[in-house]
């Protein structure tokens, strides 16, 4: 079992670089995958006047082993959110808005229906924002996986997380094939959104598992993948079974631009969203 992180993954901040967004947050009730999650970027993220939303409530019906977000009873959808999230995007300036959820399979739709008011509002707001949707599984329903296309993300993202093989000791409650399939089917609905997905290493996979799911993302049409470091959110959370290189995630990027993915942001820090506008304008540039 590893447990002391290498030099390359401490990152210092001050609470005065996250108190005002934080603050911010919390009068208008509410809540970032950046805090929920604890991710290790929050400082920087949050010194830049930038967050992830995270939507549908701050708990989540799944337990996976890696995630930080509470698991607690979910609670009632707060019909005032999606205009909240707006208002917090037009008060940050925001011209790249980034929302995730908790997974809620508890709803009937999974949620999509509030990503879309969520989007809407987003877009009244702020009509020449970008807007990137990172969004649950729908347990694989695909008339959800329509709702959130059809209100016209510029982003739709689905993280697949891991490699197939180690699935039921990270992800018990979900299905690799099936995170694969809502992307794929996304691309097929509307074949000119970018779409993206995300995994995490240090969990045990091999390179050549890694570079199996980049094929299989590639097959779906997948534009931005996303690798870095599964970091231990807590004793009672998965042991981190490798710290992997920066060296390593330089190859990873290699590997995935060899074999068509149009950017991979690989890096021990690197997060779903993190420099998620500059991913974007990437493949959206001539010639990409």
């Amino acid at each position: 079992m590893i447990e002391r992180k290498p030099e390359w993954l401490h990152v210092e901040f001050s609470r005065k670089e996250v108190q005002a967004v934080a603050d911010m947050m919390n009068r208008l009730n509410l809540h970032t995958v950046c805090r929920e999650a604890n991710c290790p970027n929050m400082g920087e993220c949050y010194r830049k006047r930038t967050a992830t939303f995270l939507i549908l409530g701050e708990n989540c019906t799944r337990h996976c082993r890696f995630c930080n977000v509470s698991k607690n009873r979910a609670c009632s959808l707060d019909p005032d959110e999606p205009a909240h999230v707006a208002d917090a995007a037009v008060k940050l300036g925001l011209k790249h808005v980034v929302v995730t959820s908790v997974t809620r399979d508890d709803l009937p739709d999974g949620g999509a229906e509030h990503f879309v008011k969520t989007v809407q509002a987003i877009r009244a707001a702020l009509p020449d924002a970008n807007i990137e949707l990172l969004v649950p599984d729908f347990k694989g329903d695909f008339n959800a996986v329509d709702t959130v296309v059809d209100a016209e993300p510029d982003i739709f993202a689905h993280n697949v997380e891991t490699v197939p093989r180690l699935y039921a000791q990270v992800r018990p409650e979900a299905d690799y094939d099936r995170s694969v399939s809502v992307l794929a089917y996304a691309k097929l609905r509307r074949p000119g959104m970018v779409t993206k997905t995300g995994i995490m290493v240090g969990l045990g996979e091999t390179e050549a598992e890694v570079v199996q799911v980049m094929d299989d993302l590639v097959r779906v049409g997948v534009d931005i993948l996303t690798v870095g470091q599964y970091l231990r959110p807590t004793k009672a959370h998965l042991p981190v079974a490798e710290y992997v290189t920066p060296q390593q995630f330089d190859r990873y990027a290699r590997l995935g631009r060899e074999r068509g993915l149009k950017y991979v942001f690989s890096a021990p820090l690197v997060r779903s969203s993190y420099h998620a506008a500059e991913a974007f304008d990437t493949v959206k540039s001539p010639g990409v």
